[in-house]
C-alpha cells in the first residue's frame, strides 16, 4: 500500500541522530517529506543529515535541546520561516536510565522526565498552537511498551514513557475539533544503540528474545527484535491519509512481547 499525504509535508522529527528517530526521518524523506531533523547531539545529527541528503532527501538539521521549551518555541518559528508550515510532528528523543528505585539519582530521575514527557509536551505544544490555525496536521509519539507493562530496573523510563503517552491521548481530544491528529507508536526491544546500551558491550541482546522469569519479563513471541525500520513504518502510516480516521491510538510495535495485556 502506497501512503498518501506525506510527500511535500514538512515533517519535524526529534531525536533524529540515531535509531528510532533516524530511521523515521529517513522513511519520511523516502515518501517525498521536507524532514526538519533536531537532535541535542549536534555532530551526530551533522553525519545523519548528510547520509539523507548525500542519497537525495530533503532535510535540515537543528540541534537543539527539547527540554528547553523557549529554544524549540524558537525553532518551530525558525523551521516555519524556512521551511513552512510543519505538517507532521514526531516525538521520538528519548533517554534511558536504568536501575532499581532504591539505587537511581535524582539526576537520572530528572532527566528522564525532562526529555521523555518534558520535550514532547514542549514541541508539541509549540507545534500544536501553529497547527490550530491551520486545522490540518498529525502527530505521532514513540512511546515504549513499558509504558503499560511494569519492568524491573525501568521505572524512571516507564514513567516518563507512560506520561507521553497520556499526554498525547489528551493532546488528541483537545486537538481532534481542528482536525489535527495524535497517536503513539510504543515499540519494544528495538535493535538501536539505547537497546545495546542496556545489556553492555559484552551481553547478547537475544536475552530479550527469551525474556526473563526472575524479572517478571516474558520474552518476544515472534523470536526476533524489532529494526528501527519497523517502528519508522508504523510511525509513517499513522501521519498518512490512510488513518485519516485514527486518533489517540497506541500501536504496540513489540512482537508481541507485552501480550497486549
Amino acid at each position: 500500500m502506497e501512503l498518501t499525504g506525506i510527500d511535500g509535508t514538512i515533517a519535524l522529527v526529534t531525536g533524529a541522530a540515531q535509531g528510532i528517530g533516524a530511521a523515521v526521518a529517513a522513511t519520511l524523506a523516502g515518501a517525498g517529506a521536507h524532514v526538519a531533523a533536531v537532535d541535542r547531539n549536534a555532530e551526530a545529527l551533522d553525519t545523519a543529515v548528510a547520509k539523507l541528503a548525500a542519497g537525495g532527501a530533503s532535510v535540515r538539521g537543528y540541534a537543539i535541546d527539547v527540554c528547553d521549551s523557549e529554544a524549540v518555541d524558537a525553532l518551530v518559528r525558525r523551521v516555519e520561516d524556512e521551511q513552512g508550515p510543519i505538517g507532521i510532528l514526531v516525538n521520538a528523543a528519548g533517554v534511558l536510565h536504568t536501575g532499581r528505585v532504591v539505587e537511581l539519582t535524582d539526576h537520572q530521575w530528572n532527566e528522564t522526565l525532562s526529555v521523555n514527557a518534558g520535550g514532547v509536551f514542549n514541541m508539541s505544544r509549540a507545534v500544536a498552537r501553529r497547527m490550530t490555525g491551520r486545522r490540518r496536521g498529525a502527530m505521532v509519539t514513540v512511546a515504549s511498551n513499558a509504558a503499560g507493562v511494569p519492568r524491573t530496573e525501568m521505572a524512571a523510563y516507564a514513567a516518563s514513557k507512560a506520561a507521553s503517552a497520556q499526554f498525547t491521548r489528551c493532546l488528541g481530544l483537545e486537538l481532534a475539533d481542528y482536525g489535527i491528529r495524535c497517536n503513539i507508536v510504543s515499540p519494544g526491544s528495538t535493535d538501536t544503540p539505547m537497546l545495546r546500551s542496556m545489556f553492555g558491550a559484552e551481553a547478547d541482546p537475544s536475552r530479550a528474545i527469551e525474556g526473563s522469569p526472575a524479572a517478571y519479563r516474558v520474552g518476544i513471541p515472534l523470536r526476533k527484535l524489532a529494526q528501527p525500520q519497523d517502528v519508522a513504518e508504523a510511525v509513517a502510516y499513522l501521519v498518512s491519509e490512510q488513518a485519516g480516521h485514527v486518533t489517540m491510538h497506541d500501536l504496540y510495535v513489540d512482537g508481541g512481547a507485552a501480550l497486549h495485556v
